[in-house]
């Protein structure tokens, strides 16, 4: 019954209108009336806890990190760098875009602001050279979701941080599933345009590709100083983010002089911004969680799947078809933030271990953006391009799916995952 009050009185108030962490705090007190205590105090002490967290601190400066890099020009010159060595390529704006959406993944890990940044330069030339606008927008789309799984993550850094798990063995386990996602996405874009006649760029000179690459040096040494620095220890991923933000900030004031000083607080204050969004979740998040272990609901779910508890991998692909089917209706974060304590429990005893599922259910929350209702990073693509959903939700189909199958493969072989990891921890 308890489940059932938290899950319904959750998605009764997000259904009459009320904001996520608004909704959380809501179902917290439903779930205290229930259990036949109400205690504001209770409540703000749990919200305090839940936000009092020094590793999320990586949290504003990854996104300040992010707005410098945009408003630097170091999104640009990787784009510009990917169009002239794979732009001649049939196809080869879908290619440019994955590539491009792979290194900004690396860089800033916040899937909407690379979308949107890659969508705003990217659609009108794949318009412009006659690409189904449709298909191209979803593969934009597929492409801007590989950021919360290739280091940095902020997704990685909120389950880490609800669930107790490294993140930075979150950050390392995540580098080869997203570049497998990002290769899936480049097949099924060869694949769907194989009767398409799109117009190709030119080919562009060797001295040309070396010039591209030259000026997008700067973007390009970021993510190898990331997590080069992680693997021998010598920061820890709140430290790599205050790094970020301070490079990517002397490289658009300095190198690039793109920044002007005059636009500093305009990117302060929309980091700012999101940072609060985020951090607001986290904090009403931390009332549910409280809850969620004074009612025991771990235990009942563990009830639920015992049967399946032997059996690892069917376990974890039911848990993945679970928080697929949630995806669909709430965003990534509070999605991130309400299931993981929630499974944790479950996961300690099943054996599974917590950074391989972690890496599998970021990736899962991330292919959630991309599906409807909610599907955020779908709407940023379809305000960009100015184009209806229903058409977006056609073109994104072909590109979900196959991250959805490198996803599957995942559960089948978990030492795509796990051996990665032991090799760059050793």
């Amino acid at each position: 019954m308890t489940i059932f009050v938290f899950i319904s009185s959750l998605l009764g108030l997000m259904a009459l209108g009320m904001p996520v962490a608004f909704a959380l705090i809501g179902c917290g007190l439903a779930m205290m009336y229930y259990m036949g205590f109400t205690d504001p105090q209770i409540v703000i002490q749990n919200m305090w806890d839940g936000a009092n967290s020094f590793p999320l601190l990586a949290v504003p400066f990854f996104m300040l990190a992010g707005e410098f890099m945009n408003a630097g020009g170091m999104t640009r010159r990787i784009i510009l760098m990917a169009m002239t060595w794979v732009g001649h390529i049939r196809g080869g704006l879908g290619y440019v875009a994955v590539a491009a959406a792979v290194i900004m993944a690396s860089l800033s890990g916040s899937a909407v602001a690379d979308t949107a940044a890659l969508a705003a330069v990217l659609v009108p030339m794949m318009r412009k050279a006659g690409y189904d606008i449709n298909r191209s927008c979803g593969l934009i789309a597929c492409g801007g979701i590989i950021a919360p799984v290739i280091p940095p993550s902020i997704g990685m850094i909120l389950y880490g941080v609800t669930g107790g798990v490294s993140i930075t063995k979150l950050f390392i386990a995540g580098i080869v599933p997203g570049l497998l996602m990002g290769l899936a996405i480049m097949l099924a874009w060869r694949w769907s345009i194989a009767k398409d006649k799109p117009r190709t760029e030119p080919k562009r000179t060797m001295a040309e590709r070396w010039t591209a690459t030259r000026q997008a040096v700067w973007a390009l040494i970021l993510p190898i100083v990331i997590v080069g620095g992680l693997k021998v220890g010598l920061f820890t991923p709140t430290e790599a983010a205050v790094i970020a933000a301070v490079y990517s900030l002397f490289v658009g004031l300095v190198v690039y002089r793109e920044i002007k000083p005059k636009q500093l607080f305009a990117l302060f204050y929309r980091a700012a911004e999101t940072t609060a969004v985020i951090m607001f979740l986290v904090s009403a998040a931390g009332v549910s969680a409280w809850l969620i272990t004074t009612a025991d609901i771990p235990q009942q779910l563990a009830a639920l799947v015992e049967p399946l508890m032997d059996n690892r991998m069917l376990l974890t692909f039911v848990l993945m078809l679970l928080v697929l089917v949630i995806g669909t209706a709430l965003d990534f974060t509070p999605t991130v933030l309400i299931m993981t304590p929630v499974l944790m429990p479950v996961l300690k005893q099943a054996g599974i271990d917590p950074v391989y599922f972690g890496v599998l259910f970021i990736m899962n929350n991330a292919i959630g953006l991309v599906t409807p209702p909610v599907g955020t990073v779908l709407n940023v693509v379809c305000g960009v391009a100015k184009i209806p959903m229903s058409g977006a939700i056609k073109g994104v189909i072909p590109f979900m799916v196959a991250q959805t199958i490198v996803m599957l493969l995942l559960v089948v072989f978990p030492q795509i995952v796990m051996w990665p990891l032991e090799w760059m921890t050793r």
